[in-house]
């Protein structure tokens, strides 16, 4: 068990219920998560640790909401997502701490500025088209891949498309299990995953569920006005955090 202060250890409880609450109900809360991890352990070991406790809220989400998916939005993204988790790969192999959450940082604010203008130019309810797609796609592999900070990435995808909430979630809850998943082999093989974290990620999936549980409480009362304005604001927030 790697030796860690009473403080840290509040850290990752804290971001554990916050990655539940984020399948559950609020997905640009995962970036708080990423934060509160990256806190609490170096970065890059960080995103290993985070990442199984990832699965296990996707897990839930299903289970609460898999019949509400969006298939056409998904099919959409999966090449490029592809190519996204590719770059992003080569570039954690390469890039320091510092340069990964900065470079984060500067995508989520250009992805939330893009989403608005959008949304602002356009009442068009449709699913973006090919080349939109194409990059929420690329950027969604790329920031998944280098910090699993591609909650707020797909949240403006999904929002720029106006699902429902429950089809939001639904589709989310598909996008992440299967790009999660995905990740597992490219994670042990740049040394992501290991053993310590991985008795960490057993101590703290308690919280995920209890975070889970009350996000789905959250979820089955929200307006959909609520909804999108607080997935807009914790992206940001987000973002900005990673940048300072």
């Amino acid at each position: 068990m790697p030796e860690l202060s009473a403080l840290a250890w509040v850290a990752l409880a804290t971001g554990a219920v916050v990655i539940g609450l984020s399948k559950a109900a609020l997905p640009g809360a995962g970036t708080i998560a990423v934060v509160l991890f990256a806190a609490a352990l170096p970065a890059k070991q960080s995103t290993g640790t985070i990442l199984l406790l990832l699965i296990v809220g996707d897990a839930l989400a299903l289970l609460a909401y898999r019949r509400h998916a969006d298939v056409r939005a998904l099919l959409r993204l999966i090449p490029t997502v592809i190519a996204g988790i590719l770059v992003g790969t080569l570039f954690l192999a390469f890039a320091s701490d510092q340069w990964v959450r900065r470079t984060i940082g500067v995508i989520l604010l250009v992805v939330i500025a893009v989403t608005l203008w959008r949304r602002w130019r356009t009442d068009d309810a449709a699913v973006p088209g090919a080349a939109a797609a194409g990059f929420y796609g690329v950027l969604g592999g790329f920031t998944t891949m280098v910090a699993n900070a591609a909650g707020p990435v797909m949240s403006m995808y999904f929002l720029a498309a106006r699902l429902p909430v429950q089809v939001f979630l639904g589709t989310a809850a598909w996008f992440f299990a299967a790009v999660n998943v995905a990740k597992v082999p490219f994670s042990i093989g740049l040394g992501l995953i290991t053993p310590s974290g991985l008795l960490i990620d057993v101590i703290l999936v308690p919280a995920v569920v209890v975070g889970a549980l009350v996000g789905r409480r959250i979820a089955s009362v929200i307006s959909q006005r609520l909804f999108e304005q607080t997935v807009i604001v914790l992206t940001v927030v987000g973002a900005v955090y990673l940048l300072v």
